[in-house]
């Protein structure tokens, strides 16, 4: 007969941290969130470790470039969306290896035979007040001038006035040669009292920008995530369907780590899609798998030689797989086993497999319950996507500013590769939401208040780092009853805010 599982299936709401003893070092400035990425072996370092215990989920309305750039700042990775043509993610890819630290690659570019009202238009539309001017309008054009707002009076101009007539020539442009150090290019920035320095090829080529005010980006970000040529770190998704194409072509544009995006990993797909990078790349290529919910789908992943491991079926807020299909896990539970298991394999083998929990995450304190409970890092969708920098669009519905949010089992996202077994490649049912989230600003502000409570919460357990929180946490079950009460209660509230992450 079937298998039954004693225990009943557990969410992060069901829990709560008892306090532990906190010494004087126990301060939030004194914690440290580094945790490993990929899988290494005992006495050794990983080849991949984020300064945060944060990634964005692969999906369409949440980790494209701009995110992926964005959430690097911080310490943390973008998985881009793989539910899109070959070419267009490697373009994503890309554009997040080109964007050095402080070397921004110009999105805001015109001919010379353009007007003003092109440069207005353009300015309207991308928020930039540097301009470049290239023969051919593309970013990498020979480049002829440049446009700032000092270079012309809307006032005292017509529209139709010739960009070649009011931009700043070249001859007269100050600018550093390809290959300067972000450092000697800052002192040209300082030196000339310039807000943006243009960086040109032999061929008089613009190849990137650095800007004065990234300069004091770069000193709020001691986070950043970045590779030995101070690039971004960047990831991507792959199915295990098209992967002999995507893979070389995401790992040729420079991407750092895969992920297999499915909905339930415990498949020879997933095996034999980690077998081919094996065969191609051995160990220089590195991708996670996913998900599971138990401690035999980590040890089938883990055997097949995967780098990290998901764990998460149907916790997703937009995920309806559990409603459609009747199959998953509770996340809390699903992560407690799996971390078991990961444990145990470490004793047995001597190789450590980061283990990412995925989905379930309501509140900013179940981010410390996840870890506590043995997550070395976390997938967010929900909490991204309602960001300026999630590439959905921003709307006004009913009086209340959110921004759009779908899943990729949803018929929108048309991403039948996750969910296929197989057999006919149409989707026969969602298993996804098409929805809105709440908008909440920026990702910066919002990730470092979280973590902020993140660190402070470890503090209270009397931990300065990730493992030693997992080492020393102490979890309760906690009743429907004392769930009521950790809330306020029996008052009347002026705000009626929540905390939750909405």
């Amino acid at each position: 007969m079937a298998y039954f599982f004693e225990e009943p299936s557990r969410t992060f709401n069901e829990y709560l941290l008892v306090p532990g003893y906190s010494s004087k070092e126990c301060r939030v400035e004194n914690v440290s969130l580094k945790t490993p990425v990929t899988k290494f072996k005992k006495g050794e370092e990983p080849a991949i470790t984020m300064n945060i215990p944060l990634v964005s989920a692969v999906m369409q309305a949440v980790s494209d470039d701009r995110m992926a750039v964005a959430l690097a700042k911080e310490g943390g990775i973008s998985f881009i969306f793989g539910s899109q043509t070959i070419e267009n993610q490697v373009a994503m890819i890309k554009r997040v290896k080109d964007h050095k630290a402080g070397f921004v690659t110009s999105d805001s570019n015109l001919r010379p035979d353009q007007t003003l009202a092109d440069v207005l238009e353009l300015k309207a539309r991308k928020g930039h007040g540097t301009i470049a001017i290239t023969d051919d309008g593309t970013p990498d054009g020979k480049i002829l001038g440049l446009v700032t707002s000092r270079d012309y009076r809307v006032s005292r101009m017509d529209p139709s006035t010739k960009i070649s007539t009011f931009m700043t020539p070249f001859e007269k442009l100050i600018y550093g040669k390809a290959g300067i150090t972000l450092s000697e290019a800052n002192d040209i920035l300082w030196d000339n009292k310039l807000n943006a320095l243009p960086i040109i090829d032999e061929n008089q080529r613009l190849t990137h920008f650095v800007f004065r005010k990234d300069y004091d980006t770069h000193k709020s970000n001691p986070n950043e995530l970045l590779d030995s040529h101070k690039r971004y770190i960047v990831g991507a998704g792959v199915n295990t369907r098209d992967y002999e194409k995507r893979i070389p072509a995401l790992v040729d544009a420079g991407v750092d780590i895969l992920c297999i995006d499915s909905s339930e990993g415990y498949s020879e797909w997933q095996k034999d899609t980690i077998d081919f990078v094996r065969a191609k790349y051995g160990d220089t290529v590195k991708i996670g798998a996913g998900n599971v919910v138990d401690g035999e789908g980590f040890r089938f992943l883990a055997d097949a030689g995967a780098d990290f491991v998901k764990i998460g079926i149907g916790g997703g807020s937009i995920c309806i797989t559990r409603e459609q299909k009747g199959i998953g896990r509770g996340q809390a539970t699903a992560t407690i086993e799996v971390a078991k298991e990961r444990d145990k394999y470490f004793e047995e083998t001597g190789v450590y497999v980061p283990i990412c929990s995925d989905g379930g995450i309501v509140y900013d304190h179940h981010m410390t319950l996840a870890l506590a409970m043995g997550a070395d890092f976390i997938m967010l969708g929900r909490y991204f996507a309602r960001f300026d920098e999630s590439p959905t669009n921003k709307l006004n519905v009913n009086g209340n500013y959110v921004k759009e949010y779908w899943g990729e089992g949803s018929n929108r996202a048309r991403n039948w590769q996750r969910y296929d077994l197989g057999g006919d490649p149409r989707m026969k049912f969602e298993e996804g939401v098409d929805s809105y989230v709440p908008y909440a600003g920026s990702l910066h502000d919002n990730v470092n208040l979280s973590l902020t409570k993140v660190k402070s919460t470890m503090c209270n357990c009397g931990a300065l780092s990730i493992k030693e929180l997992q080492q020393k946490a102490k979890l309760t079950l906690v009743s429907a009853t004392s769930i009521v009460e950790g809330g306020a209660h029996d008052v009347i509230l002026k705000d009626a805010s929540s905390n939750a992450i909405k």
